[in-house]
């Protein structure tokens, strides 16, 4: 029988050959649409860009009109640009156009993303102010806790929201802006008896009571914080109790 030699070099070529095809990974052309959409896309937010850098060079030359008209360009282009819709905004309240300016506002706010930086709290506050100015409190309400909670530090922007609300006939409001600021300022024993006193006024004494007596273990040293405790203790019991006949 006649065997015949094998060219193993050859054999470990072509074997080779066969699997470095079977590896190839096979690409698949995408739908032209899919490419015409993502040119568009990009496209787009050059455009957006380019509208938004002339909008920055003329809010610097202060040439407000033309900067708003190109950031008004540019979130036509890229309605997801947060910055143009914040220098928008500043623009408008430059210009004392609230009703434009709240909008453009709330549209940065929605768009931002990541950490609580200082253009979010600002315009927060800023959303919040002008939408209790306008009396649209059942909107204002959301950016008011929203900026609490994101400068825990700031007490006095409570105070004038709380105030706010409550001297709109809002008690509900101005409830829920003090439940939030306990939250956040757990040794602020003001805020404890500001509550304390909203609750009291609703007939919620038993909750004022615990809110008095929360604000006297922080502030050790305040007589006032001891009598509004006192003071309340003596009218719960003086309720509760049958009244004696002499």
């Amino acid at each position: 029988m006649n065997v015949k030699k094998v060219n193993l070099p050859i054999m470990l070529s072509c074997l080779l050959g066969v699997f470095v095809l079977a590896q190839t990974p096979i690409t698949v052309a995408q739908p032209a649409s899919t490419q015409q959409g993502q040119a568009i896309a990009s496209t787009s937010s050059e455009l957006a860009q380019r509208h938004y850098r002339r909008g920055n060079t003329y809010s610097n030359l202060e040439r407000f009109d033309e900067a708003a008209e190109e950031y008004r360009l540019a979130v036509a282009a890229d309605p997801n640009l947060a910055d143009a819709y914040r220098n928008l905004a500043n623009i408008y309240l430059s210009q004392e156009n609230t009703q434009e300016a709240i909008p453009m506002l709330v549209r940065f706010i929605d768009l931002h993303q990541g950490p609580v930086t200082t253009p979010l709290v600002v315009s927060l506050k800023t959303a919040g102010q002008l939408l209790r100015g306008a009396e649209r409190f059942n909107e204002a309400i959301t950016y008011d806790l929203r900026a609490i909670d994101a400068d825990p530090e700031d007490d006095s922007q409570v105070h004038i929201m709380g105030n706010t609300y409550n001297n709109a006939g809002e008690t509900d409001k101005a409830i829920m802006i003090y439940e939030k600021a306990v939250e956040v300022m757990p040794q602020n024993a003001f805020m404890y008896r500001t509550l304390g006193r909203l609750y009291e006024d609703e007939n919620r004494l038993e909750d004022a009571l615990a809110l008095y007596r929360k604000a006297a273990e922080i502030d050790l040293s305040s007589q006032f914080y001891r009598e509004l405790v006192q003071n309340l203790e003596a009218r719960i019991n003086g309720t509760m109790e049958p009244v004696r006949n002499g």
